[in-house]
């Protein structure tokens, strides 16, 4: 029997790997130029209801008018929030399961929870920042936060503030001792399990200051409950127009909850691009603009690409800052 062999050059090898590459090149681009060609899922690492989950929902069924595939949300509780986030984070960078968060990737991190943080994930599109407000109830001698650092002054040790450990409003009060200028000494912290609890605790008096905002603490203040000191943003919200900024007042902060969307590391840009361009069109709806802002206390604040990143990095930094003066262990 005759045998044939075949002793390719090294050149000739060369050119059938680049060939073969080059297949394959055409081939990944092909998959790509074709997404979506199924639902995609977006994971929500919270409980169903709440304003987190239902402007995901919102922007989401907005979004996929324009993918051509629908979005699912998945509300994916637990642990801190870090049982969704992980669930992307291991998930297939094929663009078919997304994250929908906030500034609680970062916090859970920097609290020791868990060991990622944003770039675990490739970014794709910030949405909305609800902006966050210190708040005392009614009757409470201090009118606005620039007083809060003399009324700690005159009452050294027996000042309460509410917050959730670890959470967002803690971060929140950390930030704002160091800009006000007040010892963390000087004031007594004391943990609640969610906002509920401090809205309870506020209203009964047991502490002095919380730290809310419109959807939590919205029919609080309409009904005068609740008296908002400061705005923890650059300008005043159109529905409180009447009360100042934390800026105005001398206090050099900002502070929301921006809440965006993530995708696995690794996921191709071409695809990260197509889904930024999808929510940036849906958040162009004049009617769902106004149920952000108008039901939800939120205001939009598109952001993708470079820019996005750029906002993620002075996150981080910022609440690496404030992480400094809280001890999470107490």
């Amino acid at each position: 029997m005759t045998r044939f062999t075949f002793s390719p050059s090294p050149r000739s090898f060369t050119t059938t790997l680049a060939a073969i590459g080059l297949a394959g090149l055409s081939f990944s681009a092909a998959v790509q130029a074709d997404y979506p060609e199924q639902d995609i899922r977006l994971i929500i690492p919270f409980g169903p209801g709440g304003a987190t989950d239902i402007i995901f929902r919102l922007v989401s069924q907005e979004a996929e008018q324009h993918l051509g595939e629908s979005i699912v949300p998945v509300n994916m509780a637990g642990a801190g929030a870090t049982l969704g986030s992980r669930n992307v984070k291991d998930a297939p960078a094929n663009g078919y399961t997304l994250l929908g968060s906030h500034d609680t990737i970062a916090l859970s991190n920097l609290a020791g929870m868990v060991d990622y943080s944003y770039d675990a994930f490739e970014p794709v599109a910030l949405l909305t920042q609800t902006i966050n407000i210190a708040t005392t109830y009614a009757g409470h001698e201090v009118q606005s936060a620039d007083e809060i650092a003399a009324y700690v002054s005159e009452h050294p040790g027996q000042v309460h503030f509410s917050m959730i450990p670890s959470s967002t409003d803690h971060f929140f009060w950390a930030q704002f001792f160091e800009e006000a200028g007040i010892d963390m000494a000087d004031v007594r912290l004391v943990g609640y399990p969610d906002t509920g609890e401090q809205v309870s605790a506020l209203m009964a008096k047991e502490v002095d200051f919380a730290m809310f905002n419109l959807p939590s603490g919205g029919a609080f203040f309409e009904d005068g409950s609740f008296r908002a000191l400061g705005i923890a943003h650059p300008e005043r919200l159109q529905s409180m127009p009447e009360v100042a900024t934390l800026r105005e007042q001398g206090i050099e902060m900002d502070h929301s909850t921006s809440r965006g969307i993530f995708a696995p590391k690794g996921t191709p840009q071409d695809i990260v691009d197509q889904i930024a361009t999808a929510y940036g069109q849906a958040l162009e709806n004049d009617d769902l603009q106004s149920r952000i802002e108008n039901e939800f206390g939120s205001v939009v604040r598109y952001l993708a690409g470079d820019d996005y990143q750029q906002f993620l990095d002075d996150n981080q930094r910022a609440l690496s800052d404030a992480a400094a003066n809280i001890d999470f262990q107490n």
